[in-house]
This record gives structure tokens, C-alpha cells and sequence, in this order.
């Protein structure tokens, strides 16, 4: 391995955290009601939780955002390196660390959210079909059961199965598999509740 290999794996690593990092529900709630959202509700800085404090119409505003969020660095991993370009390995490492940003964001002191919509965005990035699939997987099961916990679990869970269905990259399935692995572990004490019957449904 050459120092420009070792340079890109550095620049995809790091570029790909502080772009995950970005505290976008965070700074919505700060900059609109000046609260805190990480005191608010669940804690999280996710859209489910920004819906809590201002609505329907910024919880889909910052969904889209936490995608876009997740498939940026994948997109730019992909056109601006070129070393392991044959096994996709950069792009799948600024998915790995975008998810990583965005739960453990340098700027909130290594908290925030639970990587759902920065995940799917990944997933998009990597291959839309299966990011489709997954995102329309969520919205059905989110819908259908009132639990938007539930509806990632699902969905995330999933995913290595549909990427490995539409025949992707094995970098790819096997992301997946650890997205989802992730992000379930991120969800812990919302299984709990499922389980106990307590958890917060969608109004």
C-alpha cells in the first residue's frame, strides 16, 4: 500500500465523519425555538425527535437532510478516489464512518442520533434500488404499525438480504449488514419498550 492510498483512506475517513457529524436536527431546533433537543423527549437529534418539538413538516425536512447527510461522502468517496475503486471499499468506509458521525457527532460531544435516515442515505448511495427498497420498506411498516422505531428495525435489518437480492458488491452486503447491526444497537431501549408495549407510537 502506497502513501497515496494511505492518504485517501485518511481523507474518505475523516471527511466522511465530519460530514456525518453534522448536528443537522440539532442545529434546526437550536436555530428556530432555541432549545436544546437533546434535552427534549427521547434526547435524540433525529427527525423522529425533531418532530416531537416542531412538526410534521421539519421531521420530513430533516429526514431528507440526515439522507443526504449519509450519501454525500459515499458520493464523493466514489468520484474523488481512486485506489480499491474494483471492491468499493472507499465508498463503503465514508458509509461506515457517515453512520458513525452522525450517532457520535464530534460536535455534540460524541452524542446524537440513531443513524436511520443517514444510513438509508448510504444505502441510496451505494445502490439506489436497494436504498429505495429499504426506504419504502420503512414508510410501509412505519405506517402500518404506528412505530417508527419498529419501521427501522425492519428496515435496516433487511437490508443485507435486498442488497445481496439486487446481486451488489460483497463490500456492499456485507456494510449492510454491519449498518444494520449498528443501528439495531442503537435502538436497544426502544426494543425494550416495543417489547413492554410502552414505546411511543406516531401521532
Amino acid at each position: 500500500m502506497d502513501i497515496k492510498m494511505i492518504l485517501e483512506i485518511i481523507f474518505v475517513v475523516l471527511g466522511a465523519y465530519v460530514i456525518g457529524s453534522i448536528p443537522t436536527g440539532y442545529i434546526v431546533v437550536k436555530l428556530f425555538t432555541g432549545q436544546d433537543i437533546r434535552n427534549i423527549g427521547s434526547g435524540s437529534t433525529g427527525a423522529t425527535n425533531v418532530k416531537r418539538v416542531m412538526g410534521k413538516k421539519w421531521f420530513f425536512i430533516v429526514l431528507l437532510l440526515d439522507a443526504f447527510k449519509g450519501a454525500l461522502p459515499v458520493v464523493l468517496a466514489y468520484f474523488l478516489t481512486k485506489s480499491f475503486a474494483n471492491i468499493g471499499l472507499l465508498p463503503v468506509l465514508a458509509a461506515i464512518f457517515a453512520i458513525i458521525g452522525h450517532s457520535k457527532s464530534v460536535f455534540l460531544g460524541f452524542t446524537g442520533g440513531k443513524s436511520v435516515a443517514s444510513g438509508v442515505g448510504t444505502l441510496l448511495a451505494l445502490n439506489w434500488q436497494a436504498g429505495l427498497i429499504i426506504a419504502v420498506i420503512w414508510a410501509i411498516t412505519t405506517w402500518v404499525s404506528k412505530y417508527v422505531s419498529l419501521g427501522s428495525i425492519v428496515a435496516l435489518a433487511l437490508a443485507p438480504v435486498i442488497m445481496w437480492f439486487l446481486n451488489s458488491p460483497p463490500a456492499y452486503i456485507i456494510y449492510s449488514l454491519v449498518a444494520a447491526v449498528y443501528v439495531i444497537y442503537l435502538h436497544r431501549e426502544n426494543i425494550k419498550r416495543l417489547i413492554a408495549g410502552n414505546e411511543n407510537k406516531v401521532r
